[in-house]
């Protein structure tokens, strides 16, 4: 079996935490790892960002490739931008795959842009359209709170388009299967609900010391820790003004935010980095709260496991792959109820859920945690042993199950 997967506006090489890199990047590479280790053939096609990137990797292993595909200028475009460039996107793919004398079975898209490529390409090629939107535009409308955050119409129009072109649509949780209903009025049988995965050779317990030392914190400090981007549908300020709260009442704990750039000069420093710094100081947290900017995946297991708790303090995650990851370190995760991480996250048995824009009680159930070792030893064994039901090797499977299935259905 071979597969044309595509991810036109973020490549799943790329390093986390940048404007447009999180949880699709995870899953699009680790997915694309497991099938080629179960022996299905993957290329994954990306828009090149830059020129001097090789257009061809080999980095995912098994014979599987990521493709850079020249689409527009070689460099980060708005998403408002990109979508213009979708045909060219297209034309490339279609000419690497005539000069490599390729055929695929089915084509894996993911967000709608890339939903929107694989509808003209499976005309082309007549092979069905496995399709993931990861988010959905409808469902940021409703928590934007500023024109900024709300998305275009043509997003929601390309993502009705791509639900009427795909066979089969994978929506990562019962509460993300609900609003395509809800919102989309996707007809049921379109959908399967398979969750992402977590890869567990890489994200597992490591000891609390040899993980504080790594990253350079004394073994006695409580760590609080978000990883993600950095913007308004995060909620970072909340987990700020929860700091505070905690401060006041005397707790002894500290936050790393994992994402975004910190660093730059006040004139290119992003809006939301500006704003969340400011509120820090604000606060008299500077001291409290460290912007690390991104990190390497490599290093995330460390960050997990010398944390006494992840928090996820969004208003909107159609999964939370970063609460996944973090479980199976052994880490209890704190976070909004909001779509799947209200799914994931078993409130009182790996973690607390917590209304979403609320420090308040965000501060309680963290503060809960971090003073009292025995609940949160209990909720991280029982975090641990959840995840271990997410290992690719098992999610992956039923992909190719699905795959098969629509290929079937398909002929």
């Amino acid at each position: 079996m071979r597969i044309a997967m595509l991810s036109y506006h973020t490549c799943p090489l790329a390093t986390l935490g940048g404007k447009d890199t999180g949880g699709m990047n995870v899953y699009v590479r680790e997915l694309t790892r497991q099938l080629g280790h179960m022996g299905v053939r993957v290329d994954v096609f990306t828009r090149s960002q830059d020129e001097h990137v090789p257009h061809v990797l080999h980095d995912l292993g098994f014979g599987n490739r990521v493709v850079h595909v020249p689409a527009g200028p070689e460099i980060p475009l708005a998403k408002d931008v990109l979508a213009h460039h979708i045909p060219d996107f297209v034309k490339g793919i279609l000419e690497f795959t005539e000069k490599k004398e390729l055929n695929y079975d089915v084509i894996h898209s993911h967000y709608w842009m890339s939903g929107m490529a694989a509808g003209e390409l499976s005309t082309v090629w007549h092979i069905p359209i496995v399709h993931m939107f990861h988010t959905l535009g409808l469902m940021k409308q409703r928590v934007a709170r500023s024109a900024e955050e709300r998305e275009g119409n043509y997003r929601i129009q390309g993502e009705k388009k791509v639900i009427a072109i795909a066979n089969r649509i994978i929506a990562a949780t019962p509460a993300e299967f609900a609003q395509l209903q809800w919102l989309y009025d996707v007809n049921e049988q379109k959908v399967q609900i398979i969750p992402p995965g977590v890869d567990l050779s890489h994200f597992y317990p490591i000891p609390d010391d040899e993980a504080k030392e790594y990253i350079g914190i004394p073994p006695c400090d409580k760590l609080l820790l978000f990883v993600g981007r950095i913007e308004p549908l995060k909620g970072i300020d909340t987990l700020i003004e929860a700091i505070a709260l905690m401060k006041k009442r005397g707790a002894d704990v500290c936050l790393s935010i994992i994402g975004g750039y910190p660093d730059l000069s006040p004139e290119t420093l992003s809006s939301e980095m500006s704003r969340l710094q400011t509120l820090c100081e604000q606060h008299g947290l500077t001291d409290l709260i460290a912007f690390l900017g991104r990190r390497g995946q490599d290093s995330l297991p460390y960050y997990y496991s010398a944390a006494d708790a992840v928090v996820m303090p969004s208003h909107y995650e159609s999964f939370g792959m970063v609460a996944l990851e973090a479980m199976a370190c052994g880490t209890p995760v704190v976070a909004s109820q909001v779509g799947g991480l209200a799914f994931l996250i078993e409130d009182g048995e790996t973690g607390y859920t917590v209304p979403a824009d609320d420090p308040r009680a965000l501060a309680d159930q963290l503060e809960r945690i971090i003073t009292s070792p025995d609940l949160r030893e209990r909720l991280a064994v029982q975090a641990e042993e959840i995840a271990q039901g997410y290992g690719w090797e098992k999610i992956a499977a039923r992909v190719v199950d699905l795959y098969h299935k629509v290929i079937s259905q398909f002929n």
